[in-house]
């Protein structure tokens, strides 16, 4: 699976205070921010709360960080990032605190560090959704969350972000649209004694309550208008299928139009973040509601056990360590009801496969576009090594997979007698 050539990050480096000198830099790039974006924080219950405890907040853009930064201060947080985001700068980010680890794998040595930053009176600054979210709206939130509260015995923290995604979509990150005001909650959301004292299941039930958001739902609330001329310009990357003719990998967008290259379809995205139909029905006007009606349609694939991929053509680069990613050669990748596979051959004629089981992988993480530059792409992890795997040549969605990986995993649950409870995965 991982290529023995490859020097690997050192994980095993234990987490660090923020350096007093790098502060003044960390809130120096945070607050012209939300300065910017004029963002309005309201606090209830941490008045006077000093470390250690537990912050968990929703993950829409990098623009949250700013925001926590900004919630937290004068304290800063021991943030839990994935191991992309280390490239190039390792030693910047090792010595403001951050915490290495790779997307959607089970690390025990991640959970040593956190007690570690406990015991230094820190705060553990984690982001649960493991990945910004594709539509703005709560993302599966893993269920040993709870058991990680309960293990670490701080109060916990909740921060959730309003606008950070109408601001900075996921699906398209090209440019930022300017949004503001922009909003966040900062919460007291249990105390060490309620930590200590209530069962894993209520501790996981109260953090879902807390993380339900829905970004466009709250800009139109909010009357917030964004006007640029490219606003719906990425939207076919989360809405893949049309509602009209069912066609999948069909959909494209240009300016403010989503459209339908199958049926011809199209739809006018307002300045309040809904879809207009130019012509007939407007099937969806809340995005969220096309892109769950694209989850349904997946789960009836999976419940007839007949969702399939096939076998696509892929690029695969590597990132053992945080110098840079690796061209590992090219393969084919399948993601099915056995879940995914990959196999790729390197430069030397060496065959490498990574398999992730449906049992192994409650969600999966994914970019579009990534660097603005390799494409669409589904990131598969182990412990040592992460494949950044590019189909290419074919029709496929990086979102249907996503979709897929969640609703395999809710079916194997469910079919194993053990159904996750609503927003646990």
């Amino acid at each position: 699976m991982d290529n023995d050539n490859f020097v690997r990050y050192d994980m095993k480096k234990k987490p660090v205070r923020c350096r007093w000198f790098l502060k003044p830099i960390a809130w120096a790039l945070a607050f012209p921010n939300i300065w910017k974006h004029k963002t309005k924080i309201t606090k209830a219950g941490v008045e006077g709360l000093k470390p250690p405890y537990v912050l968990l907040g929703n993950h829409n853009a990098f623009f949250d960080m700013s925001v926590s930064t900004r919630a937290t201060f004068p304290q800063f947080g021991n943030y839990v990032v994935a191991i992309d985001g280390f490239i190039g700068r390792e030693w910047l980010l090792r010595n403001i605190g951050c915490i290495c680890k790779r997307k959607f794998t089970n690390d025990p040595l991640v959970v040593r560090h956190l007690i570690e930053v406990v015991n230094m009176k820190g705060i553990v600054a984690l982001y649960p959704e493991a990945r910004y979210s594709l539509c703005g709206t709560t993302a599966p939130l893993p269920e040993s969350l709870g058991k990680l509260c309960k293990l670490l015995k701080v109060p916990v923290v909740t921060l959730i972000c309003h606008g950070d995604h109408i601001n900075h979509p996921f699906w398209n990150t090209r440019h930022e649209r300017g949004v503001k005001p922009t909003e966040a909650e900062m919460k007291l959301l249990l105390t060490a004694e309620e930590v200590e004292s209530l069962p894993v299941d209520e501790i996981n039930a109260r953090i879902v309550r807390e993380f339900q958001y829905d970004d466009f739902r709250w800009q139109k609330e909010n009357n917030i208008r964004v006007t640029c001329a490219d606003r719906a310009v990425g939207l076919e990357k989360i809405l893949y299928q049309c509602p009209h003719c069912g066609k999948e990998y069909r959909m494209e967008s240009e300016g403010i139009t989503l459209r339908c290259r199958s049926c011809g379809k199209e739809w006018t995205m307002t300045e309040l973040g809904e879809l207009e139909a130019r012509e007939g029905e407007t099937e969806f006007s809340h995005i969220p509601d096309w892109y769950e009606w694209e989850r349904e349609n997946v789960k009836k694939e999976v419940a007839a056990g007949a969702y399939s991929t096939g076998e696509l053509p892929v690029t695969v680069d590597s990132l053992p360590n945080a110098k840079g990613y690796i061209r590992l050669g090219e393969g084919k990748m399948t993601h099915d009801m056995d879940g995914f596979k990959v196999t790729v051959t390197a430069e030397d004629g060496k065959v490498y496969t990574m398999e992730k089981t449906v049992p192994s992988l409650y969600s999966c993480h994914i970019e579009y576009e990534y660097l603005f530059k390799h494409g669409d792409c589904v990131d598969l992890n182990t412990l040592t090594d992460t494949w950044y795997c590019y189909p290419h040549d074919c029709d496929f969605s990086v979102t249907k997979m996503a979709l897929a990986t969640e609703e395999l995993y809710y079916d194997y649950r469910r079919k194993s007698g053990k159904p996750c409870k609503p927003g646990l995965a």
